[in-house]
């Protein structure tokens, strides 16, 4: 079997502060001086079930973590962090979710926040050899205004290459507000270019990532795994050419599915979607992007060719220039003609 570490793939579903990993963490929590649950810093992968206590203890967990992170240098950290260990894991392109609203406080407002990851993610692509672009993401439990706002700060900072924002997400638990009053935002975040990358189809079923499908139009989905409920729902969604982010050990982190032979994997590439593995967030899930393809080769049984073929998945959803594209793919192929 070839080493998937050397696998050149694109990881789109990364968040901010949930990339930490547990030894960086404590650092900023002894540097603070501020007490951070056990559960945090014991190295187990968190389990909750799908209900809204289950989120509630989860965003308890990743709020504490957040709030271990105060100052520019400190985001700058996180930046290069998430990038060197994705790069060591074979990363090409990492598109990095961030909301800066949490982090504002503490550097001068959003506009500062925004600019401080993307400065770090330029010079965290030319230190650790790929491509880290952001996107930047609001909340579903903040009013839709809130949105309209980082959706226009998005856009003033639209590109493709590094350090530039190409996309704008919706995140948080998909059963707080209504999806239809965020539809104003996507349509400022789309008519910059950007794309729409809405988190759906994980805590909620089929129905609604139709609502998702009408209302915001995704380029690509966050998660979206639970479309494969309902042929109809997956099919409209490969027909419409939509990309989802499968992240495996976070839907059985948070007890979307019991274990990761139950996650549909191989149904949702079956039925022709592209799926572009994503790790979410490691320091509360346990592991990082070349384990979600670890257990696509060990659990679901895919081979070395089909695992080049969710790497391509990735490359072709990511919002990377048409030539990055094209070094990346060929990367791909060079990995598969390689011996065993």
């Amino acid at each position: 079997m070839r080493d998937l570490a050397r696998l050149p793939k694109a990881h789109l579903h990364l968040h901010f502060t949930g990339s930490l990993s547990v030894g960086s963490l404590g650092d900023l929590a002894r540097e603070r001086g501020i007490r951070v649950p056990a559960t945090l810093l014991d190295g187990d992968p968190l389990r909750v079930p799908a209900t809204q206590r289950g989120w509630f203890r989860f965003q308890r967990l990743y709020d504490a973590a957040r709030a271990c992170v105060r100052s520019e240098a400190d985001m700058r950290r996180i930046v290069d962090e998430a990038a060197a260990a994705d790069a060591a894991e074979g990363s090409v392109r990492l598109e990095l979710q961030v909301d800066p609203t949490s982090y504002a406080p503490f550097v001068g407002g959003i506009t500062p926040a925004v600019e401080i990851v993307l400065d770090a993610a330029k010079a965290a692509s030319a230190a650790h050899g790929l491509e880290v672009a952001v996107v930047v993401a609001a909340s579903r439990i903040r009013h839709p205004m809130d949105a309209r706002t980082l959706a226009r700060l998005a856009a003033r900072y639209a590109g493709e290459g590094p350090g530039e924002v190409v996309g704008f997400g919706l995140s948080n638990d998909e059963r707080s507000g209504r999806t239809d009053t965020f539809a104003r935002a996507f349509r400022i975040a789309r008519d910059a270019g950007l794309a729409a990358v809405p988190h759906g189809g994980e805590l909620l079923g089929p129905d609604h990532v139709s609502v998702l499908l009408d209302e915001l139009q995704p380029d690509r989905l966050g998660h979206g795994v639970r479309s494969a409920e309902d042929p109809a729902v997956l099919a409209d969604i490969v027909g419409r050419g939509i990309a989802l982010e499968v992240c495996p050990a976070s839907n059985v982190g948070l007890g979307v599915y019991p274990d990761l032979a139950a996650v549909p994997l191989r149904a949702l590439v079956e039925a022709g979607a592209e799926v572009a593995l994503g790790a979410d967030d490691p320091l509360l899930f346990g592991s990082r992007l070349v384990d979600q393809y670890e257990a696509a080769r060990s659990v679901h049984g895919f081979s070395d060719a089909e695992l080049a073929g969710l790497a391509r998945s990735s490359i072709r959803a990511s919002r990377a220039s048409v030539g990055s594209k094209a070094t990346m793919l060929a990367g791909v192929d060079s990995w598969l003609a390689a011996p065993a």
